[in-house]
């Protein structure tokens, strides 16, 4: 008796549970164009200025029509004073206090930028214009004071004198202050210790040494008790001692801002201490050592009194320092300025305006050693390279990842894989 098989039995497929939305809306509203996160919007815009161009008409109308405060500084005064509180009502009835503080605030913080920058800005530009004239004339940057007087013409003498003695006494400050300011830092910050923290705190406080003590200091020591003439020498001791607690103080706060995992990886990799501050701390560090040595060099090349006190005064070139007397950009500026004569005095403006470019060229140099490396620089460490494009010969070569599919007629080699279930 033969049976008949049981069909199998057919199990239903379940039911997706994922509900598939619609692509595209007809019913919805047009999307409304994002804007970006820097760009305020149109009322952001008049609250921000807003209260400004009404403080300037208030202030206007305070000074020059209600009080007898005639003159630009009330003007200005009663403006940035109107501003903060129109600022303040303003943002009180937009948001609450957390606003009015924040405006107020960044009120604040700009107005004390802008007036530094108006300080500056002033400054540099009245100083150029007026030693503009005594710079017209090749001779001024190329001359010296022999035998000229303070009431000659501008096609007579020039400062080439002061600024290479100027030049000497900072190359004898730096030779001085820079092996001294780093090893300091690098003691403070590699070594500690009790002795360090005082060393610390001695730095600190030397950095707001008045210069005439400095310059009172190598008068008394060097001139007076060790009976040595006036001269560039005494002059670059006297930088010395101003340039050094801003050197080294501002080398301690680069080398501490060195990570500390790169002292932990040299030094397990056996080097020892001195070794890893000269072949990873220094290198690591270097363009803010950089920058420390150009601001001490910036301070020193424009200190005065103790120049007044040590070197003396030349009108001839002097190259030795230690040939006698020596001139120098500061100390020729303060000798023309008190002799009271315009033509003097327009010379010692235009040593001034030498002085100021110098100074604010150190000044450029130091930031732009201080800045981070390019974005681009970074971008290129941070993505992953992409693997050159390889001749079509080689590429045919090298075997291809996907396995090859094989022809149905040609039996496989390989079982074939059964279903676990």
């Amino acid at each position: 008796m033969t049976t008949t098989p049981e069909a199998p039995e057919v199990v239903p497929a379940p039911t997706p549970l994922t509900t598939y939305l619609p692509g595209h809306d007809d019913d919805a509203p047009p999307p409304v164009p994002r804007r970006s996160l820097g760009r305020p919007s149109p009322d952001e815009q008049l609250t921000r200025w807003g209260p400004w161009l009404s403080s300037a008409a208030l202030a206007w109308l305070v000074t020059q029509q209600l009080l007898p405060l005639a003159g630009v500084p009330w003007f200005v005064v009663s403006w940035f004073l109107l501003g903060l509180l129109v600022t303040a009502v303003a943002a009180a009835m937009h948001g609450g206090w957390i606003e009015v503080v924040d405006r107020v605030a960044a009120a604040v913080v700009t107005g004390g930028a802008l007036s530094v920058g108006v300080a500056l800005v002033s400054t540099v530009g009245f100083v150029l214009l007026r030693g503009w004239e005594p710079l017209t004339h090749l001779n001024f940057l190329l001359d010296d004071m022999s035998g000229v007087g303070p009431k000659d013409a501008f096609d007579r003498g020039g400062i080439a004198h002061a600024i290479v003695g100027s030049l000497v006494q900072l190359g004898i400050g730096l030779a001085i202050t820079l092996p001294l300011g780093i090893g300091t830092a690098v003691f403070m910050t590699e070594v500690g210790g009790r002795f360090a923290r005082l060393v610390r705190t001695i730095v600190e406080a030397m950095t707001a040494l008045p210069s005439i003590v400095a310059g009172l200091f190598v008068y008394t020591v060097f001139i007076i008790m060790l009976g040595q003439p006036r001269s560039g020498l005494a002059a670059g001791l006297a930088i010395a001692v101003m340039m050094l607690p801003i050197i080294a103080r501002a080398a301690d706060v680069v080398l501490r801002v060195v990570p500390g995992g790169l002292r932990e990886a040299s030094l397990a990799l056996g080097a020892s201490r001195w070794r890893t501050v000269w072949h990873v701390v220094l290198p690591t560090a270097r363009p803010g050592l950089a920058t420390a040595v150009i601001l001490g060099s910036a301070r020193g090349v424009g200190e005065t009194s103790p120049v007044l006190i040590t070197s003396g005064a030349a009108a001839f070139f002097v190259t030795d320092p230690v040939g006698g007397a020596m001139n120098s950009l500061p100390l020729f500026i303060y000798s023309n300025v008190r002799s009271g004569e315009e033509q003097a005095i327009d010379r010692a403006f235009g040593a001034s305006s030498v002085l100021l470019i110098l100074v604010l060229l150190l000044f450029v140099v130091a930031r732009l050693l201080a800045r981070p490396p390019r974005a681009r620089t970074r971008r290129r460490l941070l993505l992953p390279r992409r693997r050159p494009p390889q001749p079509a010969a080689q590429a045919s070569r090298q075997p291809s990842a996907q396995p090859s599919a094989q022809p149905s007629d040609q039996p496989s080699d390989q079982p074939e894989s059964q279903d676990p279930r």
